[in-house]
């Protein structure tokens, strides 16, 4: 690939806009790449304006990151195929049951040794069960695809406030790309070769997120979510060694993608915060969805249904009770007091 590299987010929410304000810095001191940053938005009118019009003329997302600014040359395109047109470098950030649409979509639109870099968290089914989302984009699109996993809740990544985070990339090289596209002082970046680890640590924190958040609602205390933690961890780390294809090193859940993630997310993710809520309202997941997200997608308790499927193919679901446990409670009405039972009978201790 000739420098400059042409870089596109596609994605514009909470999380794409934190990751587009990083990139939109540090394109303007780095030769490597082309100084204008197309971010792909979802057109939505807001307060009756148009949601790309508001972010090229006030450089601001005032619906999904309100009060962060954007640097000037990251443009807001509404149009898909627009937005990735001769891009070198895709950094792929949309709610994952979006990703095979979106890459039927482009996958004419960009050459063929462009690089992507997933920062989706999420999983997907295959035939044969589990399937990454990074496969998903990589089948699709055929170009070799990293993913950026960590402890990064958005709006402390856009406040510049200092933090870690994982690239897992199959070929390192082209994981440093990334890493010198997003790394700032205050946003600190290592690249391993397990990525499959590093991806399956970002979907499945989200349902030991969701485990954390019950224990709130329930007023379970500090003690009970430390163990819900710990056990969510270990069943982690036992999912990877079944279903990651390659080999998987503990040491991995290590790094800022494992025990980072899923403290950060036990205590302050969206999945959390829902997850307390659904036990203190008695309201659905979907109404609190749209009443406490503004629009955002929860991950959470969709990763543990598709989670919940894989493990059922394989005569499996015995095998991780914190899991099984966040999808009954979310999706068979299982009491959300039964939880800690389920804890109680865990394989750890037995």
């Amino acid at each position: 690939m000739a420098a400059p590299l042409k870089v596109c987010v596609i994605g514009s929410g909470n999380w794409g806009c934190a990751v587009a304000k990083i990139i939109g810095k540090n394109v303007q001191t780095i030769p490597k790449f082309a100084r204008t940053v197309n971010m792909w938005v979802f057109e939505e009118m807001v307060n009756n304006r148009k949601l790309t019009e508001i972010i090229n003329q006030e450089h601001e997302n005032v619906k999904y990151l309100p009060g962060y600014k954007l640097p000037e040359n990251v443009v807001a395109i509404p149009d898909l195929k627009d937005a990735v047109r001769g891009a070198d470098l895709l950094v792929f950030v949309v709610p994952h049951q979006f990703i095979r649409k979106l890459c039927d979509e482009i996958v004419d639109q960009v050459p063929q040794n462009a690089l992507g870099i997933s920062l989706i968290k999420g999983i997907d089914e295959g035939p044969e069960g589990l399937k990454l989302i990074s496969d998903i984009i990589r089948e699709k699109m055929k170009i070799d695809v990293s993913v950026l996993m960590g402890a990064n809740i958005a709006n402390e990544v856009a406040a510049d406030k200092f933090c870690e985070t994982t690239i897992g990339s199959k070929n390192v090289q082209n994981g440093n790309i990334f890493k010198e596209l997003l790394q700032t002082s205050n946003f600190r970046i290592t690249v391993v070769d397990d990525a499959e680890t590093v991806e399956l640590c970002g979907a499945l924190k989200n349902i030991v997120a969701v485990g954390a958040g019950f224990c709130d609602g329930l007023l379970s205390g500090d003690n009970t979510k430390a163990a819900v933690i710990r056990l969510g961890l270990m069943e982690m780390i036992e999912f990877a060694k079944i279903f990651c294809k390659g080999s998987v090193s503990v040491a991995t859940f290590l790094e800022s993608c494992g025990v980072a993630d899923v403290i950060t997310t036990c205590y302050g993710g969206r999945n959390r915060k829902i997850a307390e809520a659904f036990v203190k309202t008695g309201k659905t997941i979907e109404q609190l969805e749209q009443e406490m997200l503004n629009g955002q997608k929860l991950q959470g308790p969709q990763t543990s249904a598709e989670v919940h499927h894989i493990l059922k193919q394989r005569s499996m679901v015995d095998k991780f009770p914190l899991f099984t446990a966040v999808y009954q409670i979310c999706y068979e009405s299982k009491p959300v007091g039964e939880l800690i039972a389920c804890l109680q009978s865990h394989p750890e201790h037995m």
